[in-house]
C-alpha cells in the first residue's frame, strides 16, 4: 500500500571524534554507512535504456541531440535554453574538468546521485568549493577533484549563476512499503531494473527518475520520485519542527520555511538521498570546513531512520 506526499568504517556501528565544551574531545557513536544511499554503478549492467543513437528531443524542445553528445560532459545538452539564463562557460563547457551542467544541470536540479544547486547562497557555495579543495569536505563522488580543477574565477562564476536560478519542485515524495527492484547505471544513476518486481523498503529511501529515458537523456523537465518507508514523512516533519529531543529545530538556522537564511542553505525540496548523505558526512566527519562544524552537534544523536525521516519530510516541501 502507498500513501503519496512526498571513509566507510568496518562493523556496524563506529566512533567519531567531536569537540565540544572547549577543546575537549569526547568519543560518540554515529550511525551505520546507509549505502543505499551512496550509488555506485553495478558491475553487471542489463541492457541500457540510452542505446537509441539519436534520441528524441523531448517535448516542447526544438534542440536535437546525439548519444554521444548527452553523453559528454565537458558539454551536456540544454534542451530548453529559455529555462535558465546565459551559462557561464563553467557550466555550460567545464574547463579543466566536467561541465557543472552535466550533473548538475542546467537548471541546477541535478539529480539523486548529485545535488540540487538552484538558489544556493553565493558564500556558502564558495565555501564548499574551498572545502572540497582543501579536503575539510571529502564529500562523494568527483567533487573534491573538480574543485580542485577549477580557479577562484570560475568558482565564482558559478556560484553567481545557481544562486540566481529560481528553486521549482523537482521531487515526488511517496511512502511505501514496496519498491522497484533497482541497479545502478553508469553515471551512478538509480534505474529500475527490467523484469526485476519488488521488494520491501526497509529502512532506506529509494529515489528513482519519473522518466527513465529522459532522466539518461539529461532532460530537466522531467523529475523524481522518492520512495520512503510508512509514517516516515510525519516522523521527520517532528524532528525537523521541535527537534523532538534529539536534534535542533532546522528553522533556526535555515529559517522558518526552511528555504534558506543568510548563509545557511536552503533544504527544502531538496533530493532525499543526498540529505541523507550529508547528515552522514556530518556526523562521521567528512565535512568539517567552517560551517559544517556548526552541524556536528545537531546531528550526533541521529540514527539512519531518524535520517531518513528527516530526508523524507524535507523532500516533501516546496523548494
Amino acid at each position: 500500500m502507498t500513501r503519496n506526499r512526498w571513509a566507510r568504517r568496518n562493523g556496524a556501528r563506529r566512533g567519531c571524534w567531536i569537540l565540544l565544551f572547549g577543546f575537549i574531545p569526547v568519543v560518540v557513536f554515529g550511525a551505520e554507512r546507509p549505502d543505499w544511499a551512496f550509488p555506485e554503478a553495478d558491475k553487471v549492467q542489463p541492457p541500457s535504456l540510452a542505446s537509441e543513437s539519436e534520441p528524441k528531443p523531448p517535448p516542447g524542445s526544438t534542440k536535437s541531440y546525439t548519444r554521444k553528445q548527452i553523453d559528454d560532459l565537458s558539454n551536456p545538452p540544454d534542451w530548453y535554453p529559455d529555462m535558465h539564463p546565459p551559462m557561464p562557460p563553467v557550466v555550460a563547457h567545464g574547463a579543466k574538468t566536467f561541465a557543472c551542467g552535466s550533473c548538475h544541470l542546467p537548471t541546477g536540479t541535478g539529480h539523486d546521485e548529485s545535488a540540487y544547486l538552484a538558489a544556493l547562497p553565493v558564500p556558502y557555495f564558495v565555501q564548499q568549493m574551498v572545502d572540497f579543495k582543501s579536503g575539510a569536505r571529502k564529500g562523494f563522488g568527483v567533487m573534491p577533484t573538480i574543485a580542485e580543477a577549477l580557479s577562484d574565477e570560475e568558482v565564482q562564476s558559478a556560484a553567481a549563476y545557481f544562486a540566481s536560478l529560481q528553486a521549482r519542485p523537482w521531487l515526488r515524495v511517496v511512502e511505501t512499503d514496496t519498491v522497484p527492484k533497482t541497479y545502478v547505471a553508469p553515471g551512478n544513476i538509480r534505474l529500475n531494473l527490467p523484469d526485476g518486481g519488488a521488494e520491501p523498503i526497509g529502512s532506506r529511501i529509494v529515489e528513482l527518475p519519473e522518466d527513465e529515458k529522459a532522466a539518461l537523456n539529461r532532460d530537466p523537465k522531467s523529475g523524481f520520485v522518492a520512495y520512503v518507508p510508512m509514517g516516515s514523512v510525519a516522523r521527520g516533519e517532528a524532528l525537523v519542527a521541535t527537534g523532538d529531543g534529539k536534534t535542533t529545530k532546522c528553522a533556526i538556522c535555515h529559517g522558518e520555511t526552511l528555504k534558506g537564511l543568510g548563509v545557511a542553505p536552503p533544504i527544502a525540496g531538496r533530493h532525499a538521498n543526498y540529505i541523507v548523505r550529508q547528515l552522514y558526512f556530518f556526523q562521521d566527519g567528512s565535512r568539517s570546513g567552517p560551517s559544517a562544524a556548526l552541524m556536528h552537534g545537531v546531528v550526533q544523536k541521529l540514527s539512519v531512520d531518524d535520517m531518513v525521516a528527516i530526508a523524507a519530510y524535507l523532500a516533501s516541501l516546496e523548494p
